[in-house]
Protein backbone atom coordinates (compact mmCIF):
# COMPACT_ATOMS: atom_id res chain seq x y z
CA UNK A 1 0.00 0.00 0.00
CA UNK A 2 1.26 3.26 -1.11
CA UNK A 3 1.51 5.91 1.54
CA UNK A 4 -1.01 9.20 1.21
CA UNK A 5 0.98 12.10 0.37
CA UNK A 6 -0.31 15.86 0.62
CA UNK A 7 -0.24 17.83 -2.66
CA UNK A 8 2.19 20.57 -2.00
CA UNK A 9 -0.18 23.45 -3.52
CA UNK A 10 -2.94 21.93 -1.22
CA UNK A 11 -0.79 22.09 1.89
CA UNK A 12 0.40 25.81 1.33
CA UNK A 13 -3.48 26.63 0.77
CA UNK A 14 -4.19 25.20 4.22
CA UNK A 15 -1.38 26.68 5.86
CA UNK A 16 -2.24 30.23 5.21
CA UNK A 17 -5.96 29.76 5.82
CA UNK A 18 -4.95 28.58 9.07
CA UNK A 19 -2.60 31.44 9.50
CA UNK A 20 -5.18 34.29 8.43
CA UNK A 21 -8.07 32.71 10.92
CA UNK A 22 -4.86 32.71 14.26
CA UNK A 23 -4.37 36.51 13.01
CA UNK A 24 -8.32 36.84 13.02
CA UNK A 25 -8.65 34.85 16.50
CA UNK A 26 -5.80 36.94 18.27
CA UNK A 27 -7.17 39.94 16.95
CA UNK A 28 -10.79 39.39 17.90
CA UNK A 29 -9.09 37.79 21.49
CA UNK A 30 -6.88 41.09 21.69
CA UNK A 31 -10.16 43.24 21.30
CA UNK A 32 -12.31 40.84 24.10
CA UNK A 33 -9.39 42.04 26.57
CA UNK A 34 -9.28 45.76 25.68
CA UNK A 35 -13.09 45.33 26.10
CA UNK A 36 -12.71 43.79 29.50
CA UNK A 37 -10.21 45.68 31.14
CA UNK A 38 -11.76 48.65 29.92
CA UNK A 39 -14.84 47.18 31.88
CA UNK A 40 -12.44 46.68 35.28
CA UNK A 41 -11.28 50.01 35.14
CA UNK A 42 -14.74 52.18 34.68
CA UNK A 43 -15.83 49.37 37.32
CA UNK A 44 -13.36 50.41 39.54
CA UNK A 45 -13.32 53.86 39.42
CA UNK A 46 -17.38 53.58 39.83
CA UNK A 47 -17.79 50.81 42.21
CA UNK A 48 -14.48 50.37 43.88
CA UNK A 49 -15.39 46.54 43.87
CA UNK A 50 -11.40 45.62 43.36
CA UNK A 51 -10.60 47.12 46.36
CA UNK A 52 -13.38 46.14 48.67
CA UNK A 53 -14.99 50.05 48.49
CA UNK A 54 -18.05 51.99 47.63
CA UNK A 55 -16.99 54.93 46.01
CA UNK A 56 -18.88 58.09 46.12
CA UNK A 57 -17.25 60.33 42.98
CA UNK A 58 -17.97 64.51 44.65
CA UNK A 59 -18.80 65.30 40.47
CA UNK A 60 -22.02 62.28 41.00
CA UNK A 61 -22.81 65.02 43.57
CA UNK A 62 -22.82 68.51 41.58
CA UNK A 63 -19.01 69.44 41.89
CA UNK A 64 -17.80 71.18 39.09
CA UNK A 65 -13.90 71.16 38.34
CA UNK A 66 -14.01 74.48 36.64
CA UNK A 67 -11.39 76.56 39.30
CA UNK A 68 -14.99 78.96 39.50
CA UNK A 69 -17.52 77.46 40.99
CA UNK A 70 -17.70 76.24 45.51
CA UNK A 71 -18.17 72.74 46.24
CA UNK A 72 -18.57 72.61 49.46
CA UNK A 73 -22.45 71.49 49.45
CA UNK A 74 -21.42 68.39 46.79
CA UNK A 75 -18.33 67.33 48.67
CA UNK A 76 -19.87 67.04 51.67
CA UNK A 77 -23.00 65.45 50.30
CA UNK A 78 -20.55 62.70 49.37
CA UNK A 79 -18.87 62.55 52.45
CA UNK A 80 -22.56 61.92 54.36
CA UNK A 81 -23.47 59.17 51.97
CA UNK A 82 -20.09 57.48 52.33
CA UNK A 83 -19.95 57.67 55.80
CA UNK A 84 -23.38 56.14 56.51
CA UNK A 85 -22.14 53.03 54.40
CA UNK A 86 -21.62 49.69 56.05
CA UNK A 87 -18.56 48.90 54.48
CA UNK A 88 -15.27 50.29 53.25
CA UNK A 89 -16.01 53.74 51.54
CA UNK A 90 -14.27 55.94 49.67
CA UNK A 91 -14.79 58.99 48.38
CA UNK A 92 -13.32 60.41 45.12
CA UNK A 93 -12.08 63.44 43.50
CA UNK A 94 -11.16 63.52 39.73
CA UNK A 95 -8.44 65.48 38.46
CA UNK A 96 -9.68 69.16 38.28
CA UNK A 97 -9.33 72.34 39.88
CA UNK A 98 -12.04 72.66 42.81
CA UNK A 99 -13.05 75.94 45.31
CA UNK A 100 -13.65 74.88 48.70
CA UNK A 101 -15.00 77.22 51.20
CA UNK A 102 -14.10 76.42 55.31
CA UNK A 103 -15.61 72.47 54.94
CA UNK A 104 -15.25 70.05 58.36
CA UNK A 105 -15.98 66.36 57.26
CA UNK A 106 -16.89 64.47 60.45
CA UNK A 107 -17.25 61.39 61.83
CA UNK A 108 -17.64 58.96 63.24
CA UNK A 109 -18.60 56.64 60.22
CA UNK A 110 -19.73 53.24 60.05
CA UNK A 111 -16.86 51.44 58.07
CA UNK A 112 -13.30 52.52 57.06
CA UNK A 113 -13.72 56.07 55.16
CA UNK A 114 -11.36 56.68 52.15
CA UNK A 115 -10.51 60.31 50.42
CA UNK A 116 -8.91 60.18 47.43
CA UNK A 117 -7.58 63.35 46.21
CA UNK A 118 -6.50 63.12 42.50
CA UNK A 119 -7.63 66.72 42.13
CA UNK A 120 -6.48 70.37 42.97
CA UNK A 121 -8.36 72.44 46.16
CA UNK A 122 -7.88 75.97 46.20
CA UNK A 123 -9.86 77.86 48.46
CA UNK A 124 -12.72 80.00 48.38
CA UNK A 125 -11.50 83.86 48.59
CA UNK A 126 -12.72 84.52 51.87
CA UNK A 127 -13.05 81.71 54.67
CA UNK A 128 -16.26 80.86 56.47
CA UNK A 129 -14.12 79.95 59.54
CA UNK A 130 -11.05 82.18 59.24
CA UNK A 131 -8.63 79.64 60.81
CA UNK A 132 -9.82 76.41 58.98
CA UNK A 133 -9.95 74.95 56.14
CA UNK A 134 -10.21 70.96 55.31
CA UNK A 135 -11.19 69.87 58.51
CA UNK A 136 -11.22 65.75 59.21
CA UNK A 137 -12.85 64.68 63.27
CA UNK A 138 -13.64 61.92 65.15
CA UNK A 139 -13.10 59.25 62.43
CA UNK A 140 -11.39 55.67 63.58
CA UNK A 141 -10.18 54.23 60.07
CA UNK A 142 -8.89 56.57 57.46
CA UNK A 143 -7.34 57.01 54.42
CA UNK A 144 -5.98 60.33 52.83
CA UNK A 145 -4.14 60.40 49.52
CA UNK A 146 -4.37 60.08 45.96
CA UNK A 147 -1.68 62.33 44.65
CA UNK A 148 -3.80 65.28 44.62
CA UNK A 149 -2.97 68.86 45.92
CA UNK A 150 -4.14 71.11 48.57
CA UNK A 151 -3.58 74.90 47.28
CA UNK A 152 -3.55 77.62 49.88
CA UNK A 153 -2.75 80.48 48.14
CA UNK A 154 -1.32 81.57 51.18
CA UNK A 155 0.68 84.65 48.82
CA UNK A 156 -2.71 86.50 48.59
CA UNK A 157 -3.10 86.52 52.71
CA UNK A 158 0.62 86.43 53.92
CA UNK A 159 0.83 90.20 53.78
CA UNK A 160 -2.08 91.09 56.31
CA UNK A 161 -0.64 88.28 58.71
CA UNK A 162 -0.09 90.60 62.08
CA UNK A 163 -0.65 88.37 64.79
CA UNK A 164 2.68 88.66 66.06
CA UNK A 165 2.33 92.10 66.67
CA UNK A 166 -1.55 92.41 66.68
CA UNK A 167 -3.34 89.98 69.14
CA UNK A 168 -6.48 90.83 68.42
CA UNK A 169 -6.38 89.51 64.33
CA UNK A 170 -7.91 86.91 62.88
CA UNK A 171 -5.58 83.96 62.27
CA UNK A 172 -5.16 82.40 58.46
CA UNK A 173 -6.07 78.92 57.56
CA UNK A 174 -4.67 76.33 58.34
CA UNK A 175 -5.10 73.95 55.32
CA UNK A 176 -5.32 70.43 56.98
CA UNK A 177 -6.81 69.49 60.25
CA UNK A 178 -6.59 66.18 61.37
CA UNK A 179 -8.54 66.35 64.81
CA UNK A 180 -9.36 62.56 66.82
CA UNK A 181 -8.12 60.34 64.04
CA UNK A 182 -7.32 56.75 65.43
CA UNK A 183 -5.56 54.08 62.60
CA UNK A 184 -4.99 56.62 59.75
CA UNK A 185 -3.31 57.11 56.36
CA UNK A 186 -1.83 60.56 54.96
CA UNK A 187 0.68 59.69 51.75
CA UNK A 188 0.87 61.09 48.56
CA UNK A 189 -0.43 64.77 49.43
CA UNK A 190 1.21 67.53 48.19
CA UNK A 191 0.43 70.61 49.97
CA UNK A 192 1.65 74.30 48.98
CA UNK A 193 1.35 77.95 50.09
CA UNK A 194 -0.48 77.18 52.85
CA UNK A 195 -1.74 80.31 54.57
CA UNK A 196 -1.25 79.20 57.85
CA UNK A 197 0.43 76.06 58.75
CA UNK A 198 0.17 73.30 56.19
CA UNK A 199 -1.28 70.03 58.29
CA UNK A 200 -1.92 70.25 62.19
CA UNK A 201 -2.43 67.18 64.01
CA UNK A 202 -4.64 66.88 67.35
CA UNK A 203 -6.02 64.06 69.40
CA UNK A 204 -4.30 61.49 66.85
CA UNK A 205 -3.37 58.02 67.66
CA UNK A 206 -2.12 55.69 65.45
CA UNK A 207 -1.16 57.72 62.23
CA UNK A 208 1.24 57.04 59.56
CA UNK A 209 2.26 60.19 57.33
CA UNK A 210 4.27 59.29 54.41
CA UNK A 211 5.18 60.69 50.89
CA UNK A 212 4.22 63.90 51.29
CA UNK A 213 5.62 67.16 49.84
CA UNK A 214 4.84 70.54 51.74
CA UNK A 215 6.19 73.96 50.20
CA UNK A 216 5.78 77.67 51.32
CA UNK A 217 8.03 80.39 50.76
CA UNK A 218 11.08 80.90 53.23
CA UNK A 219 10.18 83.86 54.38
CA UNK A 220 6.48 83.39 54.75
CA UNK A 221 4.93 83.55 57.92
CA UNK A 222 3.55 80.95 60.38
CA UNK A 223 3.80 78.33 57.77
CA UNK A 224 4.52 75.33 60.30
CA UNK A 225 4.88 71.87 57.77
CA UNK A 226 3.40 69.95 59.95
CA UNK A 227 2.14 71.04 63.99
CA UNK A 228 1.61 67.83 66.36
CA UNK A 229 -0.20 68.32 69.55
CA UNK A 230 -1.88 65.83 72.15
CA UNK A 231 -1.46 62.66 69.84
CA UNK A 232 0.55 59.51 69.75
CA UNK A 233 1.62 56.87 68.05
CA UNK A 234 2.59 59.51 64.76
CA UNK A 235 4.86 58.41 61.93
CA UNK A 236 6.20 60.37 59.81
CA UNK A 237 8.39 59.43 56.62
CA UNK A 238 9.79 59.76 53.22
CA UNK A 239 8.54 63.59 52.98
CA UNK A 240 10.03 66.71 51.89
CA UNK A 241 8.88 70.11 53.72
CA UNK A 242 10.21 73.64 52.82
CA UNK A 243 8.64 76.50 54.93
CA UNK A 244 8.60 79.34 56.19
CA UNK A 245 8.23 78.14 60.09
CA UNK A 246 9.12 74.54 61.81
CA UNK A 247 8.82 71.57 59.44
CA UNK A 248 7.88 69.72 62.22
CA UNK A 249 6.91 70.99 65.61
CA UNK A 250 6.03 68.76 67.87
CA UNK A 251 3.63 70.33 70.71
CA UNK A 252 2.80 69.16 74.55
CA UNK A 253 0.81 66.13 74.70
CA UNK A 254 2.67 64.51 72.38
CA UNK A 255 4.26 60.71 72.63
CA UNK A 256 5.99 58.78 70.63
CA UNK A 257 6.30 60.41 67.47
CA UNK A 258 8.61 58.74 65.07
CA UNK A 259 10.13 61.32 62.32
CA UNK A 260 12.54 59.29 59.92
CA UNK A 261 13.70 60.17 56.22
CA UNK A 262 12.82 63.56 55.85
CA UNK A 263 14.46 66.56 53.87
CA UNK A 264 13.81 69.34 55.78
CA UNK A 265 14.93 73.30 54.37
CA UNK A 266 14.32 76.21 53.66
CA UNK A 267 12.96 76.31 57.28
CA UNK A 268 13.11 76.26 61.35
CA UNK A 269 14.15 72.87 61.83
CA UNK A 270 12.42 69.99 63.56
CA UNK A 271 10.97 71.46 67.17
CA UNK A 272 9.88 70.39 70.16
CA UNK A 273 7.70 73.30 71.76
CA UNK A 274 7.61 75.62 72.29
CA UNK A 275 6.53 74.46 75.71
CA UNK A 276 6.00 76.08 78.90
CA UNK A 277 3.56 79.13 77.19
CA UNK A 278 1.33 81.76 78.70
CA UNK A 279 -2.09 80.26 80.31
CA UNK A 280 -0.09 76.57 80.76
CA UNK A 281 -0.31 74.71 84.23
CA UNK A 282 1.75 71.45 83.15
CA UNK A 283 2.78 70.07 79.75
CA UNK A 284 4.90 66.56 78.40
CA UNK A 285 6.57 65.52 75.65
CA UNK A 286 8.17 61.93 75.92
CA UNK A 287 9.16 59.97 73.21
CA UNK A 288 10.72 61.24 70.14
CA UNK A 289 12.62 59.85 67.55
CA UNK A 290 14.09 61.69 64.39
CA UNK A 291 16.29 60.06 62.29
CA UNK A 292 18.08 59.49 58.69
CA UNK A 293 17.29 62.98 58.12
CA UNK A 294 18.65 66.39 56.34
CA UNK A 295 18.46 69.71 56.96
CA UNK A 296 19.65 72.21 54.30
CA UNK A 297 19.67 75.70 54.70
CA UNK A 298 17.55 75.86 57.32
CA UNK A 299 17.61 77.98 60.40
CA UNK A 300 17.86 75.91 62.97
CA UNK A 301 18.01 71.89 63.08
CA UNK A 302 17.31 69.55 66.03
CA UNK A 303 15.40 72.56 68.69
CA UNK A 304 13.65 72.04 71.45
CA UNK A 305 12.58 75.36 73.39
CA UNK A 306 10.56 76.44 76.29
CA UNK A 307 9.84 79.48 77.64
CA UNK A 308 11.21 81.66 80.67
CA UNK A 309 7.87 81.10 82.74
CA UNK A 310 6.25 78.72 86.11
CA UNK A 311 4.55 76.22 83.79
CA UNK A 312 5.62 72.54 84.94
CA UNK A 313 6.15 70.11 82.81
CA UNK A 314 8.92 67.35 81.26
CA UNK A 315 10.64 66.91 77.54
CA UNK A 316 12.16 63.83 77.94
CA UNK A 317 13.33 60.81 76.06
CA UNK A 318 14.12 61.90 72.53
CA UNK A 319 16.90 60.52 70.15
CA UNK A 320 18.50 62.49 66.97
CA UNK A 321 20.33 60.07 64.85
CA UNK A 322 22.31 59.79 61.59
CA UNK A 323 21.24 63.73 60.99
CA UNK A 324 23.34 65.39 57.93
CA UNK A 325 22.74 69.40 57.91
CA UNK A 326 24.13 71.75 55.69
CA UNK A 327 24.79 75.46 56.20
CA UNK A 328 22.13 75.19 59.61
CA UNK A 329 21.61 78.23 61.58
CA UNK A 330 21.87 76.57 65.04
CA UNK A 331 22.42 72.94 64.53
CA UNK A 332 21.78 71.67 67.58
CA UNK A 333 19.99 73.93 70.19
CA UNK A 334 18.06 73.54 73.53
CA UNK A 335 16.73 77.17 74.62
CA UNK A 336 14.88 76.99 77.88
CA UNK A 337 15.34 80.96 77.30
CA UNK A 338 12.46 81.00 74.29
CA UNK A 339 11.85 84.26 73.22
CA UNK A 340 11.25 84.50 69.63
CA UNK A 341 10.00 88.61 69.80
CA UNK A 342 11.63 90.47 72.42
CA UNK A 343 11.30 91.88 75.25
CA UNK A 344 10.39 88.74 77.31
CA UNK A 345 9.97 88.50 80.95
CA UNK A 346 12.87 86.28 81.95
CA UNK A 347 12.55 86.43 86.06
CA UNK A 348 11.09 83.38 86.54
CA UNK A 349 12.91 80.58 85.05
CA UNK A 350 11.61 77.59 82.95
CA UNK A 351 10.73 74.51 85.01
CA UNK A 352 10.19 72.43 82.14
CA UNK A 353 12.42 69.37 83.03
CA UNK A 354 14.50 68.20 80.21
CA UNK A 355 15.95 64.55 80.48
CA UNK A 356 17.26 62.00 78.73
CA UNK A 357 18.23 63.14 75.14
CA UNK A 358 20.20 61.68 72.60
CA UNK A 359 22.16 62.84 69.95
CA UNK A 360 24.01 60.45 67.72
CA UNK A 361 26.09 60.67 64.34
CA UNK A 362 25.26 64.38 63.41
CA UNK A 363 27.58 65.90 61.56
CA UNK A 364 27.40 69.04 58.26
CA UNK A 365 28.08 72.52 58.22
CA UNK A 366 26.60 75.11 60.50
CA UNK A 367 26.28 78.84 59.72
CA UNK A 368 27.06 80.20 63.40
CA UNK A 369 30.07 79.93 65.00
CA UNK A 370 28.15 77.99 67.84
CA UNK A 371 26.95 74.24 66.09
CA UNK A 372 26.01 73.05 69.81
CA UNK A 373 23.93 75.10 72.43
CA UNK A 374 22.68 73.66 75.44
CA UNK A 375 21.07 76.75 77.80
CA UNK A 376 19.11 74.75 80.18
CA UNK A 377 17.42 75.88 83.03
CA UNK A 378 19.02 77.12 86.30
CA UNK A 379 16.09 76.01 88.05
CA UNK A 380 15.61 72.54 86.62
CA UNK A 381 18.82 72.08 84.58
CA UNK A 382 19.11 69.32 81.85
CA UNK A 383 20.05 65.87 82.55
CA UNK A 384 21.50 63.13 80.75
CA UNK A 385 22.44 64.26 77.54
CA UNK A 386 24.28 62.01 75.77
CA UNK A 387 26.35 63.53 72.67
CA UNK A 388 27.94 60.65 70.51
CA UNK A 389 30.04 61.04 67.06
CA UNK A 390 29.21 64.73 66.45
CA UNK A 391 30.87 66.82 63.70
CA UNK A 392 30.39 70.23 62.25
CA UNK A 393 32.54 72.39 60.18
CA UNK A 394 31.91 76.00 59.65
CA UNK A 395 29.91 77.08 56.33
CA UNK A 396 32.38 79.70 55.28
CA UNK A 397 35.41 78.44 57.63
CA UNK A 398 37.15 78.74 60.91
CA UNK A 399 36.35 77.48 63.62
CA UNK A 400 32.75 76.37 65.93
CA UNK A 401 32.17 75.83 69.07
CA UNK A 402 29.92 74.51 72.17
CA UNK A 403 27.83 76.79 74.50
CA UNK A 404 26.43 75.07 77.32
CA UNK A 405 24.80 76.35 80.98
CA UNK A 406 23.01 74.28 83.59
CA UNK A 407 22.85 70.90 81.52
CA UNK A 408 24.39 67.49 82.89
CA UNK A 409 25.68 65.06 80.37
CA UNK A 410 28.31 62.78 78.55
CA UNK A 411 30.08 62.68 75.68
CA UNK A 412 32.16 60.42 73.61
CA UNK A 413 33.24 59.30 70.04
CA UNK A 414 34.60 62.18 67.66
CA UNK A 415 33.63 65.76 69.22
CA UNK A 416 33.93 68.66 66.83
CA UNK A 417 33.22 71.23 68.56
CA UNK A 418 35.01 70.07 71.56
CA UNK A 419 31.78 68.81 73.76
CA UNK A 420 30.84 70.79 77.00
CA UNK A 421 31.23 67.49 79.01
Amino acid sequence: MKPYRLNAKKSKHMQNVSDKQGGKMVLILAFVRVLFLTFLLVWYTDAGASNGYKVFNVKKYGAVSDGKTENSKAFLKAWSEACQWHGKAMVLIPRGVYILDSVLFLGECNGYMAFNLKGILKPKGSLQTSDQWITFRYIKGFFLGGGGTLDGEGYKHWNRHDCLKNHNCHPLAISLRLEFIQNGMVSHIRSINSQNAHISLFGCVNLNMSDLRLSAPGDSPNTDGIKIGSSEEIKISKTRIGTGDDCVAILSGSKNINISQVHCGPGHGISVGSMGGEGSVTESVVGVTVKDCTFIGTSDGTRIKTWASSTTGVASNFIYENIRMMNVGNPIIIDQDYCPYPPCDMKTPSRIQIKDITFNNIWGTSESNVAVTLNCSRTVPCKNILLKDISFFHGRGGSVRSLCSNARGTSYGRQRPPSCF
